[in-house]
């Protein structure tokens, strides 16, 4: 009797396990959009420091990222516990947000981008040459920054995590969120800090005698910036895709239509078609976001000056 019910309590715990691995692999899946964006904007946060200080800032802001999923998993399994009514609208408000980062990041690329390129680059490099500027105080308002941006990202994650979830027994809640706040912490972070070197690894196989080593380090040197740029563009675009997909599946009567619309579409052609549909509803919803908080914005100076 004993050896059944401990063989039936393994079996539970297997099960459990198998549940956990399933669901961690989704909730992956669902996250990954926000990955790309997590990358690129952790990279340039921490560039303009010293290079002997980059893998410091970065394992500074690993720190920050860690403390802020140790705060938003207890929250979001909480909501899970007393009101899991909550879950859906929160997942829709975390994709309708995707979205507005989404199409605010276009448009700032394209009204501003070069010039805060450049104010950027010149901030950094009177940080380097300036014996006036404190460069201990630089480096904190730097790693302040990029835990602020990641605490909002982390937040992104854990709800479209939990979207996934909510409906499990509440022990495979903890583990899938818990397994994914620790590994996009130790994946982002850990690709951040190989990206923020590739530089420093370019230069140093750039001037070895070997002419192999000297032109991998020129390849490494040239492709760096456009590495930055691409994961900026996936990062943009996969905004949309998730984005646009939690919204389209939390409207029925637009998920029906999408549906509708691609149905007989076999191959590539039914696997692509909804996705990009998906993205091109996240476009213009992250667009009408972005129009109302601008109208928003005009209004509220106006209201103050009129109290």
């Amino acid at each position: 009797m004993a050896g059944t019910s401990l063989f039936m309590l393994l079996d539970d715990i297997a099960s459990m396990l198998d549940d956990v691995a399933t669901m961690t692999k989704v909730a992956t899946k669902k996250t990954a959009g926000v990955l790309g964006d997590d990358l690129a904007l952790n990279a340039q946060q921490v560039t303009g420091v010293r290079a002997d200080r980059e893998l410091p800032v970065v394992w500074a802001v690993a720190k920050g990222s860690l403390v802020n999923k140790a705060i938003l998993v207890p929250a979001a399994l909480a909501i899970s516990a007393f009101i899991p009514w909550l879950i859906a609208p929160l997942l829709m408000l975390g994709g309708a947000f995707l979205c507005f980062e989404g199409v605010e990041k276009l448009a700032h690329s394209l009204l501003h981008g070069q010039e805060e390129k450049s104010e950027r680059h010149a901030e950094a490099a009177k940080a380097r040459i300036d014996p006036t500027v404190d460069l201990v105080t630089f480096e904190k308002d730097k790693i302040k920054g990029a835990v602020r941006t990641d605490f909002i990202l982390s937040a992104e994650i854990i709800v479209i995590a939990l979207g996934v979830v909510g409906g499990m027994a509440f022990g495979t809640q903890v583990a899938v969120l818990v397994s994914i706040a620790v590994m996009m912490t130790i994946g982002v972070y850990g690709v951040v800090a190989g990206i923020v070197k590739l530089d420093d690894a370019g230069l140093y196989l750039s001037q070895r005698a070997n002419a192999v080593a000297r032109g991998i380090g020129a390849a490494i040197l040239w492709a760096a910036p456009w590495l930055m740029r691409a994961l900026s563009v996936i990062g943009t675009a996969a905004m949309f895709l998730v984005g646009g997909g939690i919204l389209t599946h939390g409207l029925p009567p637009v998920h029906h239509f999408i549906e509708t619309l691609t149905a007989g579409m076999g191959g590539m052609a039914g696997a692509l078609v909804p996705s990009l549909l998906d993205g091109v509803f996240g476009v213009i919803a992250g667009a009408l976001v972005l129009a109302v908080v601008s109208i928003v914005k005009r209004l509220l100076p106006v209201r103050t000056a009129a109290h």
